[in-house]
C-alpha cells in the first residue's frame, strides 16, 4: 500500500465512523426524548387505562388509546395483505418477464408513485375514493377504515416493488439454470427458486412497507374520518399518527392532553421497533 494513501484512508475512515456514530446518536436522542416526554402521562393516567382504555375525551381527562392501536394494526395488516402479493408479483414480472421497454416504463411509473407527496394521495383519496366507497356501499360517509387501507396499499407498493425487484435481479442465473435443467418450468423456477433465494430482500421490502404504513399520517387523516371509534371496516376511525397530528396544534403546553400525545408517539415508536425486530428475526431464521 502506498504510504501516501494511508492518511487519506484514515480521514475517510474517521468520516464514515463519525456518520455512523451520529446516526446512532440521533436514534438514542429521539428515544430518550420520547421516553422523557411520554412516560409522565402514561404514569398519571395509568398504563392499563392508557393502553387498554376505549375512550379518548380530553375534555373529561379520559385518555384511552386502544381504538388507535387496533386501528393502526388493522390498517397496516389490511394494506400488507393486499399490497404484498400485488407488489411481489409486480416485482417478479419486472425482473423475469417484462421486456426492456415495458419494464423500463413500469419501473418509471412505480418510482413516480414513490415520489408523490402524501398529501396528494390524501387529496385524490378524499375527492375520488371516499365518494366512491360512500356510493358503492350506501354509507353516510365514505371516510372509513376501508378507504385508509386502499390508500396505504397504494402508498407502500413502490417500496415493496422496488426492493423486491432489486433482490430478484441479484439472484445468480446459475440457480435458475440449474432448476430449469432439472425439468422445472419457468414459473416453478421463479416462484420456488428465485423468490426463495431473494427472501432477504423480500423481508426488507416487508419491513419498509410496514414502517411506511404505520408512520403515515397526512394522507390517512384525509380519508379515514379521524373519529376515535373502535375499528370497523366501514366506520370512521383514527390512527395513532392521525391522533397526534389532529390535536397537537391546539393542545396547550404542559397540559395532560399534550403529554398524552407524546405518549402516543412513544407507543408508536416502540411498536415500530418491535415489528422491525420480529421481522428481522424471521428473516434471519429463513436465511439460516
Amino acid at each position: 500500500m502506498n504510504s501516501k494513501t494511508k492518511p487519506v484512508e484514515a480521514v475517510f475512515h474517521g468520516v464514515f465512523l463519525s456518520c455512523g456514530l451520529l446516526s446512532v446518536a440521533f436514534v438514542v436522542g429521539i428515544t430518550a426524548y420520547l421516553v422523557i416526554s411520554g412516560m409522565p402521562a402514561i404514569m398519571e393516567v395509568g398504563p392499563v387505562d392508557f393502553l387498554l382504555g376505549q375512550v379518548w375525551n380530553p375534555g373529561q381527562d379520559q385518555y384511552g388509546i386502544l381504538p388507535f392501536i387496533l386501528t393502526s394494526v388493522y390498517g397496516t395488516l389490511g394494506a400488507m395483505v393486499v399490497g404484498l402479493p400485488l407488489g411481489l408479483l409486480t416485482a417478479l414480472f419486472l425482473s423475469k418477464y417484462a421486456g426492456k421497454r415495458s419494464g423500463r416504463l413500469i419501473r418509471s411509473a412505480v418510482e413516480l408513485l414513490a415520489g408523490i407527496p402524501s398529501v396528494v394521495y390524501g387529496l385524490v383519496g378524499m375527492i375520488v375514493l371516499v365518494p366512491a366507497i360512500q356510493a358503492l356501499f350506501d354509507l353516510s360517509s365514505g371516510a372509513t377504515l376501508l378507504a385508509a387501507i386502499v390508500v396505504l396499499t397504494i402508498m407502500i407498493l413502490p417500496y415493496i416493488v422496488n426492493v423486491s425487484a432489486t433482490a430478484l435481479d441479484a439472484v445468480p442465473k446459475e440457480y435458475e439454470e440449474g432448476s430449469l435443467a432439472l425439468g422445472a418450468t419457468e414459473t416453478e423456477t421463479y416462484f420456488k427458486v428465485s423468490m426463495h433465494a431473494a427472501r432477504s430482500g423480500v423481508a426488507a421490502a416487508v419491513i419498509q412497507g410496514v414502517g411506511r404504513a404505520l408512520g403515515e399520517a397526512m394522507a390517512i387523516i384525509m380519508v379515514a374520518g379521524n373519529v376515535a371509534n373502535m375499528p370497523e371496516i366501514f366506520g370512521s376511525v383514527r390512527f395513532l399518527t392521525t391522533a397526534i397530528v389532529s390535536e397537537m396544534s391546539y393542545a396547550s403546553y404542559g397540559s395532560l392532553q399534550r403529554d398524552a400525545l407524546f405518549s402516543i408517539g412513544l407507543v408508536l415508536f416502540v411498536f415500530i421497533i418491535l415489528v422491525n425486530i420480529v421481522l428481522n428475526i424471521i428473516a434471519r431464521r429463513e436465511e439460516k
